[in-house]
């Protein structure tokens, strides 16, 4: 083993453990601040909407230019960074709690923060996995991520629902606030992108690299599609998800009784990214990418249940639906990172990212004032058949006569043959 590979098995190793610990802290908070909204300062439908649109709004507004920044920025610094700004907001949400001052809008301003830091974190992140991950190794170690992204998801709403119910979930959000440090500190000390040079793309102006960026994403029939599918299926997902814990209080759960709901329901996450790759392995890329978006359905069970009896049904969609969502995940996001060029992997993700992201804002407003106008499992049940109709559009595109999804020159005649 060269002293090269045992430097990047480091880094990655590193990198894996600060994501896991800031997952779970983020995770945590998930839970602990729409807990915070519904129970404690009585947030309806409307406000929990606008916490959503706050949360992803960012994307919308400096995606596209984060991408082009990121591009001819050190990457780690970016990502601790980010992990540092994200620490301090979190922060400011326990201390104006505990003197007394929180407010929904001390909420809206905490998420909007926090967002455009996550913003320039996930760009930077989808660079500095290839840069310590070698590219045969690139499945194996997405695999890892997502499980442990999967894993955590299961655990920290169960923490959340403790926390909430020992210190109330304002203070609670400390934890969130140590997962972003823990996060810095792991990325402090890995060795990859310290010597990073700017390419000579960095030398384009910032309009110039936005457009290349957006130019790539539109004119790749494949990135096109699943640009499409991914916002339509986010604004589904995204518009359900913001009403699903004053739908769950409305069903007589307390904070305890959420935290387990979720930690059950994220079980699909774990399941997803421990099939996604073998899936692929198996029946192919463009295959196993299909089959997991035709089982977009089960998101109609989450919104089933009438009565508390019945959440059974929901948490099987909900575990459906997180199984199905994560392995695709793993399946395209892997597949994005070799099929796109190493010089256009961050504004091209990023341009993805803004289109994909972009609806969710839109679907925290439209899902706050559907909640308040036809109500909230109404909502839950409408926002599901957008999910549904926008991972059927799959069959329209050319993603669904694959075996294997594309690959660059030399592999793309053998990875990219129709049945």
């Amino acid at each position: 083993m060269t002293s090269s590979t045992t430097a990047r098995g480091r880094d990655f190793h590193l990198l894996w453990a600060g994501e896991g610990v800031s997952i779970l802290g983020a995770t945590t908070g998930t839970i602990l601040v729409p807990l915070l909204a519904v129970l404690h300062l009585h947030a309806g439908p409307g406000w929990m909407g606008a916490l959503t649109a706050a949360t992803w709004l960012p994307w919308l507004v400096v995606g596209l230019p984060a991408g082009a920044w990121v591009d001819g920025w050190p990457v780690r610094r970016v990502m601790i960074a980010a992990d540092l700004v994200s620490a301090a907001s979190t922060a400011s949400i326990p201390l104006a709690w505990w003197l007394g001052r929180l407010t929904l809008p001390h909420l809206l301003v905490a998420a909007l923060v926090t967002g455009t830091a996550a913003v320039f974190f996930r760009t930077a992140y989808v660079k500095l996995i290839p840069a310590v991950v070698p590219d045969e190794q690139l499945d194996s170690a997405n695999s890892r991520l997502f499980g442990t992204e999967a894993a955590s998801m299961v655990v920290g709403p169960g923490v959340a629902g403790r926390l909430s119910s020992v210190l109330g979930p304002a203070l609670g959000l400390v934890v969130t606030v140590g997962g972003f440090i823990v996060s810095a500190l792991c990325l402090t000390a890995i060795r990859a992108g310290r010597v990073e040079q700017p390419d000579e793309e960095e030398r384009e102006g910032l309009l110039a690299r936005v457009a290349a960026g957006v130019r790539y994403v539109v004119h790749d029939p494949y990135l096109r599609w699943l640009a499409v599918i991914g916002a339509l299926s986010n604004l589904g997902l995204t518009g359900y998800g913001a009403l699903l814990v004053l739908y769950l209080v409305g069903l007589g759960l307390d904070d305890g009784g959420v935290g387990t709901y979720f930690m059950i329901a994220a079980l699909g996450g774990v399941v997803g990214s421990a099939v996604g790759a073998r899936l692929a392995r198996r029946i192919g890329t463009g295959r196993a990418s299909t089959v997991l978006l035709l089982g977009a359905p089960a998101a109609f069970l989450v919104g089933l249940p009438t009565q508390r009896g019945q959440l059974w049904l929901s948490l099987l969609g909900y575990i459906l639906v997180g199984t199905m969502v994560v392995a695709g995940n793993v399946v395209r996001g892997s597949w994005r990172q070799r099929y796109v060029p190493r010089e256009m992997l961050g504004r091209a993700l990023t341009a993805t990212s803004t289109v994909n992201y972009g609806t969710m804002p839109l679907a925290g407003v439209l899902a706050g004032w559907l909640g308040s106008t036809v109500g909230v499992r109404t909502t839950i049940l409408l926002m599901a058949g957008v999910h549904v109709i926008a991972c059927w559009l799959v069959l329209l595109s050319p993603l669904a006569r694959l075996r294997a999804l594309p690959l660059p020159e030399p592999q793309v005649a053998a990875a990219a043959r129709p049945d």
